[in-house]
């Protein structure tokens, strides 16, 4: 695992500016003839550099709004800014090349090509990005070290541990020096070891300065975090910045 500062071009701010704000933000989806809201007038500004858990039960509107915060989907209602700019004014071009240059995604099921080696699976969106071969390559092999996989970098998924394949994506994930990382349950299948060493990662994340937004059910994963924001009903119920700490029963 990495110790000490890392060396990695992460955009880092020590400035409290906010990365992304909600306002109003309204999700609804048909579903036969009724409309359903995943997500119900939410308000939230998430601060460059920090760490922020979103919690609450299943079904409660978490990965809807994970997926609205990094411009995967866009609002019904109301409006979402990453950076400054709304994420509903921007192309399907626009969306997808503002997501490869400065988000980060990690998806529980990881997603990674079966037919590819770790080094190759986070060479992926360097490609995608134009960087040339020689410096994709010198990227992918200085992520994997970061994340302790130096080792393991001409192995396929399917010669690799589940924590491994997390590890895998989360250096795929920051293959471009996101300025927001966002992950969905990054623990939700590993066992208890696997998951505290992905704890470190994220720990040591964090201290260099990147913006981490996890969707959780992991309360270590929660605990770790800088700031809780626990939904219910598609509502922000509890918001550990302002002073309202998550209950945890």
């Amino acid at each position: 695992m990495p110790s000490g500062k890392s060396s990695l071009s992460v955009s880092v701010s020590a400035s409290a500016e906010a990365v992304i704000r909600c306002e109003q933000v309204v999700r609804e989806y048909t579903v036969g003839e009724s409309r359903v809201a995943a997500v119900r007038g939410i308000d939230l500004a998430i601060a460059r550099g920090e760490f922020v858990a979103i919690t609450g039960p299943s079904g409660c509107g978490k990965s809807t709004l994970l997926h609205l915060l990094g411009a995967i989907d866009v609002p019904s209602q109301g409006r979402v800014l990453i950076e400054g700019r709304d994420t509903a004014t921007l192309s399907d071009r626009e969306a997808t090349a503002f997501r490869l240059r400065r988000i980060g995604f990690v998806f529980q099921r990881f997603y990674l090509m079966p037919m590819l080696s770790a080094q190759e699976n986070v060479e992926l969106p360097l490609a995608e990005a134009g960087l040339p071969p020689a410096a994709r390559r010198a990227r992918a092999a200085e992520l994997l070290g970061y994340v302790g996989l130096g080792d393991r970098r001409s192995h396929r998924p399917t010669q690799l541990s589940g924590g491994e394949q997390q590890r895998v994506a989360i250096a795929r994930a920051l293959a471009n020096a996101p300025a927001l990382v966002l992950a969905d349950e990054p623990t939700g299948e590993l066992d208890v070891a696997t998951g505290e060493r992905l704890l470190e990662l994220f720990a040591q994340l964090h201290a260099d300065g990147t913006t981490l937004v996890f969707v959780t059910h992991d309360a270590r994963v929660a605990d770790s975090a800088s700031r809780v924001v626990r939904l219910l009903d598609g509502r922000v119920q509890q918001d550990s910045a302002a002073g309202m700490m998550p209950d945890t029963a």
